[in-house]
């Protein structure tokens, strides 16, 4: 063999184990933890958590095996709080026209906000200073009913954080300025039901007319998927008439609906939970803003979770605050809400209600998991560790560097030493 050869394969054998090495995670064990693990195993007290790969492998193990052990000394683990509803990545600063992207004056059917999403965005490290790792980001807009639609993120702010777009269609009823909120709702029942005709009349293999088109048009398969319960029918309203007419909409044709701000939802409790349609709500909401929100209150979240009716407690819209969740979901606990059921309004119910893989500590899931100071329904309490798919993450924002910087003592003039 050649001197050539021989150096070839050395160089071939030191970048495969390069490789080796790079492909294989450190595992972690979590050690003497209060797990929260929002299953029906409940809260595990001096509890151990093993993850690796990205994924939670182990709770309890006899004899926990890992690269590295981190002794939570009692403090309490949650899964990672996911954070809906909301326009994180697509507003920079709100005062400033050219960095807002979550508003959409056309928006339709097919608008895809995502592709403004900047995972980069300050707002994002803020967030997950609340204990958020995944994120359902919607748009608002549109001169018609339609929002466009929804996708899921990750929190890490890395280039691939993007976990699925398009999740979901956007829709907004209810009152308006000019005309009749009949219109609205007759708009989308009719899109519904004459796609619904469409398919009937395709399967049935019926004669096409020189009116039919050869391939469905882009909002054809967004309207079809909805009809396929392939994707989620998201409509924020709040009166209940209005809410009566999309139980019967969902029953009609199999819809996976969610109901959004939904004010008037505790009326009829009872006729949502016999129709499985979950609510995602803003705890805080506690006055009326129009005739349409008259029942809006802070207990709500909580009589609603009673009745039966899977909630997710939102901060809708700012993404500037949504790293308070945590916070809305303390104050419905201080109004009436069962702490358990609280806790799962920000974490198991949300992805349940989004289709998520997440928000559980169990075998298998993938382990986005935060550790606290103390309660995280408290305001004292802070992020003391937290990782998503398994990676730590830092929760140093922007407003910490500016406080550091603000803070450095020094003998030159201020505006010398900025």
């Amino acid at each position: 063999m050649t001197l050539f050869k021989k150096s070839v394969l050395a160089l071939s054998l030191s970048a495969s184990l390069v490789l080796s090495c790079a492909v294989q995670a450190k595992s972690v064990a979590i050690i003497h933890a209060t797990v929260h693990t929002v299953t029906e195993k409940g809260v595990l007290t001096d509890a151990t958590v093993v993850i690796e790969d990205g994924t939670i492998v182990a709770i309890n193990p006899a004899s926990p095996i890992a690269d590295s052990v981190i002794d939570a000394k009692g403090a309490i683990l949650t899964p990672g709080f996911i954070a809906s509803m909301n326009d994180l990545g697509l507003v920079e600063i709100g005062a400033v026209a050219s960095s807002r992207d979550a508003y959409e004056k056309e928006a339709d059917v097919i608008f895809d906000p995502s592709l403004a999403y900047n995972p980069k965005a300050s707002t994002v490290p803020f967030a997950r200073k609340g204990g958020i790792t995944r994120n359902v980001v919607s748009s608002g807009g549109g001169e018609g009913i339609f929002a466009g639609q929804t996708f899921t993120v990750d929190l890490s702010g890395d280039w691939d954080s993007m976990l699925a777009a398009n999740t979901g269609l956007v829709v907004g009823l209810g009152a308006i300025e000019e005309g009749s909120r009949a219109a609205g709702m007759q708009q989308l029942i009719h899109k519904l039901e004459d796609a619904k005709k469409a398919q009937s009349k395709k399967s049935k293999g019926k004669k096409k007319t020189e009116d039919d088109s050869e391939a469905p048009s882009r909002e054809d398969d967004i309207i079809n998927a909805v009809l396929a319960g392939e994707k989620s029918l998201i409509v924020a309203v709040d009166r209940a008439s209005d809410i009566l007419h999309l139980i019967k909409l969902k029953q009609d044709l199999g819809l996976d609906l969610i109901l959004v701000n939904a004010a008037d939802a505790i009326l009829v409790a009872d006729k949502l939970v016999q129709a499985s349609i979950p609510v995602v709500i803003d705890s805080m909401r506690n006055l009326p803003e129009s005739f349409d929100s008259l029942h809006n209150s802070l207990e709500n979240a909580g009589k609603l979770a009673k009745a039966g009716v899977k909630v997710a407690i939102t901060l809708p819209g700012d993404s500037h605050s949504i790293y308070a969740l945590r916070f809305s979901a303390g104050n419905a606990v201080a109004n009436g809400m069962n702490y358990d059921d609280a806790l799962a309004s920000v974490t198991a119910n949300v992805a349940d209600i989004f289709h998520l893989d997440s928000g559980r500590i169990a075998v298998g899931k993938p382990a986005d998991l935060v550790l606290w100071s103390g309660d995280p329904f408290e305001f004292s309490s802070k992020v003391q560790k937290m990782w998503i798919a398994g990676e730590e993450q830092s929760t140093d924002s922007r407003q910490d560097k500016l406080r550091d910087r603000y803070l450095q003592k020094t003998a030159m003039p201020e505006a010398y030493s900025r």
